[in-house]
C-alpha cells in the first residue's frame, strides 16, 4: 500500500559478493526520499553483509542515515508482519543461500521472515542476485520465488549507455532496479 504516493521500502543486504550494488541503491533512494517519492527506508544487514561491506569497500562506513537500521534478529521490526504498510523490499546483493531459503519457505532470520510476508501479502519483492554460473538448484529456485510473484533481477551491468567508470557500470543494475520500484528517476534509457 502506497501512502500518500510515497513509498516505504525495505533494504535488506545479504553475503554475497556486490556490496557497491547495495551502496550504490542506499544513496540513490536516499535522493528520491528527499524528491519526496519515498516515506521510509528500513535497512537490515545479514550477520556476513557487514563483513562483505567492508572488505569490498575498504570501509566500515555504511551510508545509512535517514534509513531506519534493524538487526537481523529483530522479529519485531514492522515489515516482519503482514500488517506493516512496506510496498517493496529489494534484496541487494541476493545470495543464493538466502533465495534458496527464501524460495522453500526457511524464515530463520529478518530478511527471510520479511520476504515470506512481502510475498504472501503479494506486494514487491525484488531479488539482485549475484552469482554466476547458476546450477540446476539456483535456477530452480529463482523459478520458485518468481511464480510466488517475486522479480529476480540479475546484477547484469549492461553497456549500451557507454558507462566509463565503475560507478556509472554499477548503475546500469541499479537504476533497473529503482524503476522495478515504480520510481521517477533521471537516467539513460534506450530511443531511437
Amino acid at each position: 500500500m502506497i501512502i500518500n504516493n510515497k513509498q516505504n521500502i525495505l533494504i535488506a543486504v545479504s553475503g554475497a559478493s556486490g556490496s557497491i550494488y547495495a551502496s550504490r541503491l542506499i544513496h540513490k533512494l536516499k535522493i528520491a526520499k528527499t524528491n519526496n517519492q519515498i516515506d521510509e527506508i528500513a535497512l537490515v544487514f545479514s550477520k556476513n553483509a557487514k563483513e562483505i561491506w567492508k572488505q569490498e569497500l575498504k570501509t566500515t562506513e555504511i551510508e545509512s542515515t535517514d534509513c531506519k537500521n534493524y538487526n537481523i534478529n529483530d522479529f519485531y521490526a514492522p515489515f516482519a508482519s503482514g500488517s506493516a504498510v512496506y510496498d517493496t523490499m529489494i534484496i541487494c546483493p541476493c545470495s543464493m543461500g538466502t533465495l534458496g531459503r527464501i524460495a522453500n519457505g526457511v524464515s530463520n532470520d529478518l530478511i527471510t521472515r520479511a520476504a515470506d510476508v512481502v510475498l504472501k501479502e503479494r506486494k514487491k519483492l525484488i531479488a539482485v542476485v549475484r552469482e554466476t554460473p547458476y546450477s540446476i538448484i539456483h535456477i530452480n529456485n529463482m523459478q520458485k520465488v518468481t511464480n510466488a510473484g517475486g522479480i529476480i533481477c540479475a546484477a547484469n551491468p549492461s553497456f549500451y549507455s557507454k558507462p566509463k567508470t565503475i560507478i556509472e557500470l554499477v548503475d546500469t543494475v541499479v537504476d533497473r532496479v529503482i524503476d522495478l520500484c515504480g520510481l521517477n528517476q533521471n537516467t539513460f534509457r534506450w530511443s531511437k
